[in-house]
């Protein structure tokens, strides 16, 4: 698949079916994730891998009771970890990078999860305390993004995006 056929490919799923993500396609995704683009190469982010029924359950309640997250067969959360990122940046690294390479990591796992023939939804209206606990984070970890992945129960339309004029207040060239 050509990489921009992969944009296209990529949409919003909601419904999963009850099949298991194989070892190898899981090992695929984490490689994939991990060539992720970061701040200095810190790699300011971890990520908690949730197969574990009761608690997608938990995360689903702590997301506002989106419960299509407790019926993906993987849940990614990912946290910005600021110390990492504050040792090289300070502040802005604290308050900045590290969710920028948290944000970039959980992208590329959605866009490995498309090439991989699943299928993933971005999930950020969550109680950060509350996944904290349910996944006995470290109190300086920040979740920034719930990724269900799995593979796909429907085929959403494409929602309407903006008018790429509408994309660049200015240009400078």
């Amino acid at each position: 698949m050509d990489f921009l056929e992969l944009f296209e490919k990529r949409k919003s799923v909601r419904k999963f079916r009850e099949k298991t993500i194989d070892k190898t396609v899981f090992k695929k995704l984490i490689e994939s994730i991990n060539s992720a683009p970061s701040a200095g190469n810190l790699q300011a982010y971890e990520i908690v891998a949730v197969k574990e029924k009761a608690t997608k359950e938990k995360l689903a309640e702590a997301a506002w009771g989106q419960e299509f997250i407790a019926q993906a067969p993987l849940v990614l959360v990912f946290f910005a970890n600021p110390a990492r990122s504050s040792r090289k940046y300070g502040e802005r690294g604290a308050n900045l990078y590290c969710i920028q390479d948290a944000t970039i990591a959980a992208v590329y796992a959605q866009l490995a999860a498309a090439a991989l023939g699943l299928a993933s939804v971005w999930v950020g209206a969550f109680e950060e305390e509350d996944v904290k606990k349910i996944l006995k984070a470290p109190e300086q970890l920040r979740p920034v993004a719930i990724i269900p992945i799995g593979y796909a129960a429907e085929n959403p339309d494409r929602h309407e995006r903006r008018k790429q004029s509408d994309l660049v207040s200015r240009e400078h060239f």
